[in-house]
């Protein structure tokens, strides 16, 4: 993978991050000739999940917010996307209206948080506290009176056949696996690559100096909150479109969308990954969800609480996720190799 750690972020990437970047890119489009459709939608799912904590890792790991809300802007995104295609007839447009909604809903909750000047632990509850909100507002319209257009939210049985995106050159026919395979990928890497640039921008720098010390970027005559207002805009605009992936791989939207436990899992992958990168909430979605899978497979009862064990485990021996301890260990390991070279 790609180790780009919050030290370096603000260096603009160099010709062999790019390079790297092409090679993945490549190894994508590739990738559907050799392995079979179960393959490609296994692989989706985890692409899906991993715009999630992206979400996640940039809004925690370099803005300083912990948020309990990118479940809901996930989960916002697909619904928004099922009734909008479902009631219309079309996909384009609904796409484009399904990231709009959660922008503007993330735009009005943030400003009330932000400006509202609560603490980074309210905040944190705050979020929490409306994710349980539209769980349960969710699961609580299954009667045929909860209507938008002509769509039924049908409470926890969710909306089952949600259309496929069409494109204009696929003569309107819905994307295939193989379709959703790519665009899935895709959105996954531009994103990966937009926030990469973004922090070598001056509103990169702003947002991890106030992760930093908000009060110095302040004194230094930013409007910290408008930043983070900005920050948390981003994170929700982009978990958003996480929803609408997830809505177009199943063709289906229910409220587990919302779920604390997933919100919950969410910052799990981060962690693991390790929050002070951003190629970690992608490495730790990919290692969370392939465990997860890999248990159920053979047959071990509980996957939830051994996996929780794990975690546990795993949190106590890499306090700071995966990926900066390895970083931390080569570049030991190069320290002391190049201190015995110097020796000698």
């Amino acid at each position: 993978m790609i180790p780009e750690f919050s030290a370096t972020a603000a260096r603009p990437p160099k010709a062999w991050w790019w390079s790297v970047i092409a090679l993945i890119a490549l190894a994508m489009v590739m990738l559907p000739y050799y392995v079979d459709i179960a393959l490609q939608l296994d692989l989706s799912i985890i692409f899906v999940f991993a715009l999630l904590a992206l979400s996640m890792g940039f809004l925690w790991g370099y803005a300083g917010i912990l948020s309990f809300g990118q479940t809901i802007f996930f989960g916002l995104g697909g619904y928004a996307y099922a009734v909008l295609a479902l009631n219309t007839g079309m996909t384009g447009l609904p796409f484009l209206g399904a990231l709009l909604i959660p922008v503007a809903f993330s735009a009005l909750l943030g400003y009330f948080m932000i400006y509202g000047r609560i603490s980074d632990i309210y905040l944190s509850v705050t979020t929490l506290v409306v994710t349980l909100i539209f769980e349960k507002s969710i699961r609580s319209t299954s009667g045929p009176e909860y209507v938008i257009g002509s769509v039924r939210l049908n409470g926890q049985n969710g909306i089952p056949g949600v259309p496929g995106l069409t494109l204009p050159w696929l003569d309107g026919a819905p994307l295939s696996i193989e379709g959703v395979f790519y665009l899935t990928a895709g959105a996954m890497l531009l994103v990966y690559v937009a926030l990469r640039l973004l922090l070598t921008t001056r509103f990169g720098r702003v947002i991890v100096g106030i992760r930093e010390n908000e009060r110095r970027m302040e004194l230094l005559g930013y409007d910290t909150r408008l930043y983070k207002l900005g920050a948390f805009v981003l994170a929700g605009g982009i978990a958003a479109l996480s929803g609408v992936l997830y809505a177009l791989w199943g063709n289906f939207v229910a409220p587990e969308m919302f779920n604390l436990n997933q919100a919950a899992q969410v910052v799990i992958w981060v962690i693991v990954g390790g929050r002070s990168t951003l190629i970690g909430p992608i490495f730790g979605t990919g290692i969370v969800q392939y465990t997860s899978n890999w248990l159920g497979t053979v047959g071990v009862g509980q996957v939830t609480l051994v996996l929780g064990i794990v975690l546990m485990v795993f949190v106590l021996v890499f306090p700071r996720g995966l990926l900066p301890t390895i970083g931390d260990a080569f570049g030991y390991v190069r320290r002391r190799v190049a201190g015995r070279g110097a020796t000698r």
